[in-house]
């Protein structure tokens, strides 16, 4: 199937309020512009120095969501070329995102990634510290909590990701009940193209899909 049939299908299954995050590591701006074209929305991109790349090409006929490790390094760049950053994992980040948005006077919408399988070699944040990292980074002014993202363990069947989706979702809630000056808790961000359905049913309402709409990845 073409892209735009890929996108069509998924666009005609996702509930209302479900937004579509196109993954497209390793994709070129060619079958980027073509799931734009199809409907796609939001293009998700890991690496600063490929969506450089795209952004320079596609601009703004998109919103960008960074969905990668950040690395301090790329933090003046990417607060350049994206509109939201699902993965902070530290208040170190964090505070180099503050920065650098100071510096072009900018709110940076993030998402607080959540290491809901509590993997030590993972990136995102343990989920009992979530809390005390959430209310700290809520005191930059030009950073915007706009709520949480997962990726659960990557291996298995998708079955077995729920535990870890409901793990996010109950602790989504939480801090939601906290009311926490802010702190919009508006986005749950989890589930990919093997997951997503599942990631739905618990709550997700940002999936982001790669493979399922441009094929397999390149490299």
């Amino acid at each position: 199937m073409s892209i735009k049939q890929n996108v069509n299908e998924l666009l005609s299954e996702l509930p209302s309020g479900v937004q579509l995050v196109a993954a497209a590591k390793t994709m070129e701006a060619s079958k980027v512009i073509e799931a734009i074209d199809a409907g796609v929305e939001i293009i998700g991109e890991n690496y600063i120095q490929e969506a450089e790349e795209k952004y320079n090409i596609i601009g703004n006929r998109t919103k960008w969501h960074f969905i990668g490790h950040l690395q301090r390094n790329k933090v003046k760049k990417a607060v350049q070329i994206f509109d939201l950053i699902e993965t902070v994992d530290s208040v170190e980040i964090a505070s180099v995102i503050d920065k650098r948005c100071k510096e072009i006077c900018k709110i940076m919408p993030v998402l607080i990634e959540i290491n809901s399988g509590e993997e030590e070699q993972k990136s995102g944040v343990m989920p009992e510290c979530a809390v005390s990292v959430i209310k700290e980074i809520s005191q930059f002014g030009n950073i915007k909590i706009m709520g949480l993202m997962t990726m659960g363990p990557l291996a298995g069947e998708p079955e077995e990701s729920r535990p870890y989706f409901i793990k996010t979702r109950d602790l989504f809630e939480y801090i939601k009940s906290l009311d926490l000056t802010g702190v919009e808790m508006k986005y749950l961000s989890m589930g990919m193209t093997n997951s997503y359905r599942i990631a739905m049913q618990e709550g997700a309402n940002i999936v982001r899909i790669g493979s399922k709409i441009f094929g397999p990845r390149i490299n």
